[in-house]
């Protein structure tokens, strides 16, 4: 059989072939075909010595930020992982349902790369994070959009695998925990029909959690309302804290 490419030395890692140890790989046709220690070329043979590299199956990058050119700190899918040896990146919350189909649209659909998302339950996803301008999109709770979330998360169910939220002194702010609150919300109401079919990454389940189908839909409009109120009152995330109990019980 002849081979398109041979990586001849290189340590092949595969735990689900409980492979690890030094010997070659041969590729026809964009697929490997055989792998085995001293495989013969051809004359029209591509062999390239990877003796004291790596060599194994596309990795997973389970942190990234690739909504490029729609984020200040989105990067290059393809580039990135061209140089680190990934195939799928996971997006970790870069756009929120308000850029979220620009995401798809632009840098998803287009890209070679397998990429997936957790949707920021923020509506413009982490838009302010650079040198010159740090706004922690959490502390101002009006651009907390679980409606919105919730439709895109559920409209995008194929690339979409979690929610996120940033709390913390830069991100949430005087906002305190009340946005994780409303995420998780948004986590439970997404999830409660995702739970028997959920997408995977690899062979990874979805980190999106299982919850009761009594999350309803009614107390997302419930803490929408609340939210809404909060944002018209003097103390608003004071107000909201004190408040947040008539949408009990979280998660």
């Amino acid at each position: 059989m002849s081979y398109d490419l041979i990586l001849r030395g290189g340590r092949v890692v595969d735990p689900s072939q409980k492979l690890d140890g030094v010997t070659d790989i041969a590729f026809s046709g964009g697929k490997v075909v055989r792998i085995g220690a001293g495989l013969r070329a051809d004359a029209e043979t591509d062999v390239r010595d990877v003796s004291g590299r790596i060599v194994t199956p596309g990795l997973i990058d389970l942190h990234t930020h690739v909504y490029w050119g729609g984020t200040s700190l989105g990067i290059d899918a393809e580039d990135f992982c061209r140089r680190s040896g990934a195939t799928t990146a996971v997006d970790t919350g870069s756009a929120g349902p308000g850029n979220f189909a620009g995401f798809r649209k632009h840098v998803i659909e287009r890209s070679a790369v397998r990429i997936l998302a957790y949707l920021h339950v923020s509506f413009a996803g982490i838009y302010a994070y650079s040198r010159r301008v740090m706004v922690g999109e959490s502390e101002e709770l009006r651009l907390m959009a679980p409606l919105d979330a919730v439709e895109v998360a559920n409209a995008n169910r194929d690339l979409i695998v979690g929610i996120k939220v940033r709390v913390g002194a830069r991100a949430s702010g005087r906002s305190g925990t009340v946005p994780l609150d409303i995420a998780l919300e948004v986590a439970g109401t997404f999830s409660a029909s995702a739970c028997n079919a959920s997408p995977e990454i690899g062979s990874m389940t979805t980190p999106i959690r299982c919850a009761s189908a009594s999350r309803s839909w009614s107390r997302i409009v419930a803490m929408n309302a609340l939210r809404s109120a909060a944002t018209r009152s003097p103390g608003s995330p004071a107000w909201w804290q004190s408040r947040r109990r008539a949408a009990r019980p979280f998660c």
